[in-house]
């Protein structure tokens, strides 16, 4: 049993060697930075200042062999391997008691098909019941199986009543090919949540930058749209990066925000454009697009959704080429789950209970 020490707030707990340092940190009631925990966003990357740990399996572009060196570790797979661990955390540390994380149960209220591979869910929950959440954190679909599927909440935290998701279609996918096959609503979903640390920093007035990838539209959207409701001005300029014209699945709603608040900027980026796109923006890669218009990002803090290749590309050259400090990035990377190791139907997510609706 290791004793864990947080060097900044002098927090403290114990890890034994067969959990990770995020999961004793959890169960001892702190929330540190996190978002997808299995080592593929680098949101939870810490200093470890004193001890060893063993760096667990996670993706080599989102902890470097370099990064390493310096002592740093991913929490969400780094395990002590001696007595005592100190770990630098620079950003601040909520109580699990925050926002308690609950197992809910809700009905799917409406579907939306915005693109043919894009499902916009609409989920209500029981009379009397709400979730609360920061805006920016997502939620686990519990399956029949066991299996859990994550998706990020895309409505403000005023809304806890009735749940918005943004879910891509894969093809195989044990929840998403039922969803998008033979779903016609009033399904019962079990969902547990909020999960994820995913935010906007309060205690800075930085000027912000927003990436997402695809369906990275959702907690974005949450995010803003909250800043919007509670009165913010921080500027925010928002990059959404998709193939082509109709990936943009609502690209109304940021054309709404740049059109009616002087604060905030829309610019959509297609990698792919097609001809009958007509499309005179900008192309490439989205993390691109920002680099051709900032050449220092110095005086910012970015917030990126998406794969975690483009993640992990942002992060990367946003640091070595326009001077962004490390700790002024902050991420939620979609990890796409693995299909179904067939194509029979998978089973039924749908439970048995009663909801007031």
């Amino acid at each position: 049993m290791s004793q864990i020490t947080l060097s900044v707030t002098n927090h403290s707990f114990h890890c034994d060697t067969q959990h990770t340092i995020l999961e004793a940190a959890l169960a001892a009631n702190l929330v540190l930075p996190h978002s997808c925990r299995n080592g593929k966003c680098g949101s939870c990357k810490s200093k470890i200042l004193e001890g060893t740990v063993d760096y667990g399996d996670h993706q080599p572009e989102t902890l470097t062999e370099e990064e390493k060196l310096q002592g740093y570790a991913l929490l969400c797979r780094a395990k002590p391997t001696c007595d005592e661990v100190v770990i630098q955390i620079t950003q601040p540390i909520q109580s699990a008691s925050d926002k308690p994380i609950r197992k809910l149960a809700a009905i799917v209220d409406a579907l939306e098909k915005p693109a043919s591979d894009v499902a916009i869910v609409h989920l209500k929950l029981p009379n009397n019941q709400k979730l609360d959440f920061w805006p920016g954190q997502y939620i686990d679909i519990l399956l029949k199986d066991g299996h859990r599927r994550s998706f990020s909440l895309a409505n403000t935290p005023k809304k806890g009543d009735k749940l918005e998701l943004h879910i891509r279609h894969i093809a195989g996918g044990l929840f998403t090919d039922p969803l998008f096959t033979t779903f016609k609503g009033k399904e019962i979903l079990r969902f547990e949540g909020p999960l994820g640390t995913f935010k906007f920093n309060e205690n800075s007035d930085k000027p912000i930058i927003c990436i997402a990838g695809g369906t990275g539209f959702a907690p974005l959207q949450s995010m803003i749209e909250d800043s919007i409701d509670n009165g913010w001005t921080r500027p925010i300029i928002f990059y959404w990066g998709a193939r082509t014209r109709k990936d943009l699945y609502k690209q109304d709603i940021p054309s709404l925000w740049e059109q009616t608040h002087s604060h905030i900027m829309f610019v959509p980026v297609l990698s792919d454009p097609q001809p009958e796109d007509n499309w005179a923006g900008k192309t490439g890669f989205v993390h691109e697009a920002v680099l051709q218009d900032f050449k220092s990002l110095s005086n910012f803090e970015v917030y990126a959704c998406g794969s975690p290749q483009m993640v992990a590309a942002a992060r990367r050259d946003f640091i070595a080429q326009a001077e962004l400090s490390s700790d002024a990035f902050f991420a939620d990377a979609f990890e796409l789950a693995a299909p179904a190791e067939n194509t029979a139907p998978a089973p039924s997510t749908t439970i048995s209970m009663t909801l007031n609706t």
